[in-house]
């Protein structure tokens, strides 16, 4: 149930830690992960190097509070990215840069129309590919230095109010029902990660949040920052958890519209947890949903709206993401074992399971060390590798080709 709270912290600011606070508190803080990772399957043969964010993201923080009275209190969290192998705010998928999943250009070049030469389409596809592939892929790319976490609230006796970048109502819903905490390559969000399967983050929300005995529930808007009658990358969002005695429950959704005003992005996750024997087994079920993929149209400048159109279709999403896992804790060791399965519902059929475990043991409070074991199996045009909680997995050398993940690392939490 630890990941409940973890969730109920981030969603509602410092609402579940602000009693223990001072009249008006800054507190630096962050997290340091890295380790030796190894990965197969890719086209240019396996990694092995070190990498950072295995088990979580590398950051570094600043959160502040400050005590108004009568229930009222000022907030602010900003939160940093970085890369502890290199320093950097950036990073992109061990795969080769701009390499796409198979998939993409063979939809591409069924969906033009006839009349164009076969030469002039393979050419501009993999030209627009190589653009895709280099600037739309990777985490933090344009080098934002509050790329995680960038906002400011007020605590108030009916709930708390946030705005600026933040975690999105179903990426925390999923969080809180997978067993691995979002952390590693068996995470199930690994298997759903390009294109992306849900916003993790958003910039320019504003959200509502209320806590009160074992639930935990929200609502986020993002503005559009448009005056047309169609806003354009709006984003609506929502969810509800509930913690009781030996389990927990909850339900979250997020739905956006892309550049040009139209539905895109779309999730709906039912997940629940269950106390049993020295554990607990953690299960969700998710929806995803994108018939206007967001982000593609300054791709088509000059290559013009036909293959704009053939490209849309290309990144359209529709699937089920299902996880089931089991974690348990015991003195300083804590084992996870987990199950993911992606089903494509499009006619590509691109289906990912996967399978593994992974090992934490305790040094201390804040240190630990960490092993990672994961097979990604690959179905029909299939093709995701394992990455990290801090960085993508990219694509496998062909479709169905499957990977596995072996990770070492240690984590340092200040």
């Amino acid at each position: 149930m630890k990941k409940l709270t973890l969730v109920a912290t981030a969603v509602m600011g410092l609402l579940s830690a602000s009693a223990a606070m001072a009249q008006s508190t800054v507190t630096v803080y962050g997290l340091l992960d890295a380790g030796f990772n190894h990965v197969s399957g890719l086209k240019n043969g396996s990694f092995n190097g070190i990498a950072s964010g295995i088990m979580e993201g590398s950051r570094f923080g600043l959160r502040g509070t400050e005590d108004l009275g009568g229930g009222y209190k000022a907030i602010f969290t900003l939160e940093n990215r970085l890369e502890l192998d290199t320093g950097s705010v950036t990073n992109r998928p061990n795969s080769p840069i701009g390499q796409l999943p198979d998939r993409v250009s063979a939809t591409v070049l069924a969906n033009l129309p006839g009349v164009i030469p076969a030469p002039v389409a393979n050419g501009t596809v993999t030209a627009i590919n190589n653009a895709i592939g280099a600037n739309a892929f990777g985490v933090n790319l344009a080098g934002n230095l509050f790329d995680r976490q960038a906002f400011a609230g007020l605590i108030t006796p009916i709930g708390a109010f946030t705005l600026g970048r933040q975690y999105t109502p179903a990426y925390l819903t999923g969080a809180a029902f997978d067993a691995s905490q979002t952390q590693s390559s068996l995470a199930a969000g690994q298997v759903a990660s390009l294109p992306a399967a849900f916003d993790i983050r958003l910039s320019n929300t504003l959200q509502y949040g209320i806590q009160t005995g074992g639930l935990t529930a929200t609502l986020m808007y993002g503005a559009a920052e448009t005056s047309a009658s169609n806003p354009t990358g709006r984003f609506l969002g929502g969810m509800a958890m509930y913690k009781g005695n030996g389990f927990s429950v909850g339900f979250g959704h997020n739905e956006k519209k892309n550049e040009n005003g139209q539905k895109s992005l779309t999730n709906n996750v039912l997940g629940a947890t269950i106390d049993l024997g020295p554990g607990t087994v953690y299960g969700h079920y998710a929806t995803i949903k994108d018939d206007n993929p967001t982000g593609l149209t300054p791709f088509f400048v000059t290559a013009g709206p036909v293959f704009q159109n053939a490209y849309n279709i290309a990144f359209r999403q529709d699937a089920k993401l299902m996880h089931i896992g089991y974690r348990v804790t015991t003195g300083p060791h804590t084992i996870v074992v987990a199950f993911n399965r992606l089903d494509d519902k499009r006619p590509v059929n691109a289906d990912t399971d996967s399978y593994g475990a992974t090992y934490t043991y305790a040094l201390s409070k804040r240190t630990n060390l960490n092993a990672v074991l994961t097979r990604f199996n690959n179905k029909g045009t299939g093709q995701a590798a394992p990455g990290g909680n801090g960085f993508l997995g990219g694509v496998t050398s062909a479709a169905g080709v499957g990977s596995t993940n072996l990770a070492l690392g240690i984590r340092h939490s200040f």
